[in-house]
């Protein structure tokens, strides 16, 4: 498999010139789509500007310095994605949170140290699994086992401890949810559930907001009950 396409070729949600070297480095195999990701050495190298070159992000990489979601990085190919947080160890000190600008693209906003030990996700799957256990499966591929009586529910979003993913806090998809928009035309703004329609049909539930709007329920990222729970834009508190 090929580790590279044509920088023309690149996904929109990438923030990086679209003129310059005919190829450019593709996402590898992880936890989300090629879209929706963009690659570590993109983001050291064009958006962050710490590196110069491959080599500088790989030397970079081998000294630990570099921690993705609580763990040290090693592959310079991982895609990051929405929610996920990236940091850097002294002396630089710097920590990101991956999120969506008002036109869909992704973009980190700087975060507080201890922010950088918490990520939210959302649920995308609930089902049974052997020896009576119940599995829910994240947005970002994390597979977490939970109790059978916990009231996790496709659409729902867990405040997770990281690295040891342990769940601090359930947050429901329901009336009074502040909700943050992950796709479609209000994509990277902050939404007040209404109510979610249930369609009994192929076609995909909605959610009704406040605001006089509706979307998909795919699109619907709970992120808090009065603020959100963590920063989603340069400069604005939680």
């Amino acid at each position: 498999m090929t580790f590279r396409l044509k920088r023309r070729a690149a996904p929109r949600t990438w923030t990086i010139p679209r003129k310059g070297t005919k190829w450019i480095k593709r996402p590898g195999p992880g936890p989300h789509p090629q879209d929706e990701s963009i690659p570590l050495l993109l983001v050291l190298r064009d958006l962050l500007g710490v590196v110069d070159s491959a080599r500088e992000a790989r030397i970079l990489l081998r000294s630990g310095a570099v921690r993705l979601d609580g763990k040290a990085a090693h592959d310079l190919d991982r895609g990051l994605g929405l929610m996920d947080t990236l940091s850097f160890a002294a002396p630089r000190d710097t920590h990101y949170r991956v999120v969506k600008d008002r036109r869909g693209r992704l973009l980190l906003v700087t975060i507080p140290a201890g922010e950088a030990t918490v990520k939210l996700g959302r649920v995308r799957f609930k089902h049974a699994v052997p020896k009576g256990r119940v599995e829910v499966t994240l947005h970002d591929g994390r597979n977490l086992l939970v109790p059978p009586s916990s009231p996790y529910r496709v659409g729902d979003s867990l405040k997770l401890e990281l690295p040891a993913q342990k769940v601090v806090e359930h947050l429901p998809l329901a009336p009074g949810a502040l909700a943050y928009l992950a796709g479609g035309s209000h994509v990277g703004e902050l939404a007040r559930v209404e109510r979610v329609e249930v369609r009994n049909s192929p076609q995909p539930n909605l959610v009704h907001f406040k605001e006089g709007f509706s979307t998909i329920k795919d699109y619907v990222f709970v992120v808090g009950q009065t603020a959100p729970e963590v920063t989603l834009a340069e400069g604005v508190d939680r």
